[in-house]
């Protein structure tokens, strides 16, 4: 097993474990608070808007929407906790499906105009907590993600598949029951063409409850990442570079049309890999092996963000380059760089010591995983310097996290660093470091125990339910209890 981060003592310590592995971040010595000068509390100018420091709050999928894709108390929660963050970008706030059909799991909010009063209470709720705790939201910068979530959709029940994808996957189609030669699956077209308009309704819904950007998502193995990869789909979609990005490209340039007041980013992941399954020879019962790469006979249809010739090598020159056309053809100056996939290969998208139930052990030291997304942000914001570049996967760096973010903001390699799985559990930590307070000592700093995926993977809330009173308390604490001691989750909510 692989060292705890707590297990290091001083900062000198964290460098020599990431020295053994052959690693390197620019890394202070300590947080220095926002009066000190820190980095992180820089304000941040894109086109004329002042984001006030380098914080941001990455996009949530809560599964704690109403079943009418309404917030539900819940959701109200997390967003009180953005805006008391301390963070300044909140980028998407909530994965908002542009349609029904379109949702990862049945209580995911959705896009339709009755839930335009409720959008726009929610987005309240967020910004009176951040003036009520900060004092101002002029500098405050909030968005709302759209996503269809494509071969991942379970829009009305949670152990059932409802895929609609972009191209047939010899691994992937058998992961979510899709058979050979079933092209009902396949979006047509003109169904495409339909959907862009889906993206328009929602992004004007965003608008009216007043949203300042959308963020079109195309990460994570959802609808719109997954076509940067259909190298074999055939016609105007797929193919080339101009084939494949050609929905994203066509959602934006409609969203631009219809609200051209609208700022629009785009959450990538610019590097993706083969799916990873347990090894079978290293699991048993309900202990699973590390994580390896399955096979098909060898062959993988090529990853977006990958080597032709190596699907496990990056080559981010097609990633560098979509993004440059985003930004001259579309005036895109928001970028959020993810990596890979939560469904078939997380510790590429998420690094984390303990796995997901529907994952598997860790099959490198995390910090490699945290390290290779620092490092394609690096070259990413290199190749782009002109636009505003939110780095991932620094919630496992634990307390080291504020040390490494400054260094990397200090020394250019990122404009913001983003969070995600931590806000769950010690929603002020951004505000404690700026202010200089002791952020260590509540003991509220994300261990990546994945409790906030399991709960949802098997039809509960997302939650901390290790580090949060909130969750703890709540029946679904027990029920957790028991779908991680191999029991299944319908049958304990039916009780």
């Amino acid at each position: 097993m692989y060292p705890r981060i707590g297990a290091h003592k001083t900062v000198d310590d964290f460098r020599g474990h990431l020295r053994s592995l052959g690693l390197s971040l620019p890394m202070d010595e300590r947080p220095l608070s926002a009066v000190e000068g820190s980095p992180l509390a820089a304000p941040y100018d894109v086109g004329g808007r002042i984001i006030g420091n380098r914080w941001c709050v990455h996009p949530m999928e809560g599964w704690d929407g109403e079943r009418d894709g309404r917030p539900s108390e819940l959701t109200v929660r997390r967003w009180q906790h953005f805006g008391e963050s301390g963070c300044k970008l909140i980028w998407g706030g909530e994965a908002f499906a542009v349609r029904a059909d379109g949702r990862a799991n049945p209580r995911q909010l959705f896009s339709h105009r009755e839930n335009l009063q409720p959008m726009r209470a929610l987005l309240a709720v967020l910004r009176n907590a951040h003036q009520a705790a900060f004092g101002r939201t002029d500098d405050l910068l909030v968005g709302l993600q759209l996503t269809h979530s494509g071969r991942f959709c379970k829009p009305n029940q949670n152990d059932r598949f409802e895929s609609r994808v972009a191209y047939h996957h010899p691994i992937l189609d058998h992961r979510v029951g899709i058979s050979p030669g079933d092209d009902s699956r396949v979006f047509t077209d003109d169904e495409l063409r339909r959907l862009v308009d889906d993206y328009v309704a929602a992004a004007r819904l965003a608008a009216d409850a007043g949203f300042e950007f959308v963020d079109v998502k195309a990460c994570h193995g959802y609808l719109l990442h997954e076509f940067l990869s259909a190298y074999t789909r055939p016609g105007p979609y797929g193919g080339d570079l101009d084939g494949r990005t050609r929905l994203l490209r066509e959602i934006i340039a409609a969203i631009r049309l219809a609200c051209p007041a609208l700022a629009i980013g785009v959450r990538l992941s610019v590097f993706d890999r083969p799916p990873y399954c347990p090894d079978p020879e290293k699991t048993s019962g309900r202990k699973k092996g590390p994580g390896v790469p399955e096979s098909v006979n060898g062959n993988y249809p090529r990853a977006f963000g990958a080597k032709a010739d190596d699907p496990f090598a990056m080559d981010l020159s097609e990633p560098v380059l979509l993004i440059q056309r985003l930004r001259d053809e579309f005036g895109v100056r928001l970028f959020n760089v993810s990596a890979g996939s939560p469904y078939y290969n997380p510790h590429i998208q998420r690094p984390a010591f303990y796995p997901p139930s529907d994952g598997y052990q860790p099959p490198e030291d995390p910090l490699i995983g945290c390290v290779r997304q620092i490092e394609a942000v690096r070259i990413v914001k290199a190749a782009a310097p002109d636009v505003a570049i939110v780095g991932t996967s620094y919630s496992y760096f634990q307390e080291y996290l504020p040390h490494v973010a400054q260094g990397v903001v200090r020394d250019g390699w990122a404009d913001f660093v983003g969070i995600g799985r931590l806000v769950l559990s010690d929603w002020t930590l951004p505000a404690k470091v700026l202010a200089g307070e002791d952020y260590t000592s509540a003991k509220k700093i994300c261990r990546t125990f994945s409790d906030c995926t399991t709960a949802p993977r098997n039809g509960l809330v997302s939650g901390c339910y290790p580090l949060d009173d909130f969750y703890k308390g709540r029946p679904e604490a027990e029920q957790l209890k028991v779908v991680k001691a191999g029991k299944d989750a319908e049958a304990v909510n039916s009780r």
